[in-house]
């Protein structure tokens, strides 16, 4: 089992994930991963650990599939990819922080997110508000989806990692396409957890708190859509245009607009023109 960062890997580029090699790898020094499981098929990984979560699945439960066959990302929309190709993985949480402060767990997740990927060779990306790892060109790797149920937090990441430019839509990348090789999946998938759990415990700790953890200032740092003109989608399908300001305490997007500033809690973003 891969202990190193992730990298190149000359193996497969398909090779189905060793689950109890992963479990091992992960559970034996952890202090809030509990479980690792690895599935061939499933509906959605995140439906799995909310039907979990009401029947009071521990924190720090950990589903991975091989192959999603109704996964989801924000806004319902449709996450597939084909099988052995990416990384689906979901963890049930159970936060001991306030309400408000919840909204920083998908933020959490994308700098953990970037920081791993960001270990491949020649991998760069950055994070648009509030839930999608880009490609130095706007093209998306991954999504991420936090959903409440049963007492707890479960966060649900897709990651294209081997996928081909014809198994892709227009707008989507993986990391063997940006990186120009195979990538190991089970290497990004350990990576990925070990820095979540970092600054999840870091961010636990400070009670939520996104200044005192550093993860404000971390997730500022990733993310391209702060500083940048977007169009905001709103979920009353209304839009907004404007300059994105800055992500306040619970998370929120402050767009400066001609009528004045508003927070977002939520919204489809797009980039009309980034930062330098």
């Amino acid at each position: 089992m891969p202990e190193s960062p992730p990298s190149a890997s000359s193996g497969p580029s398909r090779a189905p994930l060793d689950g109890p090699a992963l479990t091992t790898a992960l559970t034996g020094e952890s202090a809030l991963w509990r479980s690792l499981e690895v599935v061939p098929e499933i509906g959605s990984t995140n439906a799995a650990l909310l039907a979990a979560a009401a029947e009071d699945a521990p924190d720090g439960t950990v589903l991975v599939a091989e192959h999603q066959v109704t996964g989801r990302g924000r806004l319902d929309r449709v996450w597939t990819s084909p099988p052995g190709a990416g990384l689906t993985v979901s963890f049930l949480l159970r936060p001991d922080v306030p309400g408000a402060r919840r909204g920083w767990l998908s933020l959490l997740t994308g700098v953990a997110l970037a920081e791993a990927v960001g270990e491949v060779p020649g991998v760069r990306s950055s994070l648009k508000w509030p839930n999608d790892l880009l490609a130095p060109r706007g093209a998306k790797l991954a999504g991420i989806l936090a959903e409440v149920g049963g007492g707890a937090v479960v966060v649900g990441v897709g990651l294209n990692v081997s996928t081909r430019a014809d198994e892709l839509p227009e707008t989507g990348t993986s990391l063997a396409l940006v990186a120009g090789r195979p990538v190991d999946r089970a290497a990004v998938l350990l990576q990925f957890l070990r820095t979540f759990e970092r600054r999840y415990l870091a961010w636990a700790q400070t009670l939520g708190d996104p200044v005192a953890s550093g993860l404000a200032r971390d997730y500022l740092a990733w993310c391209s859509t702060v500083g940048a003109e977007v169009v905001v989608t709103l979920p009353d399908g209304s839009t907004l245009e404007g300059v994105a300001e800055s992500v306040d305490w619970d998370g929120r997007l402050a767009v400066r607009t001609a009528q004045g500033t508003v927070q977002l809690a939520s919204g489809d973003v797009r980039h009309l023109r980034s930062r330098e």
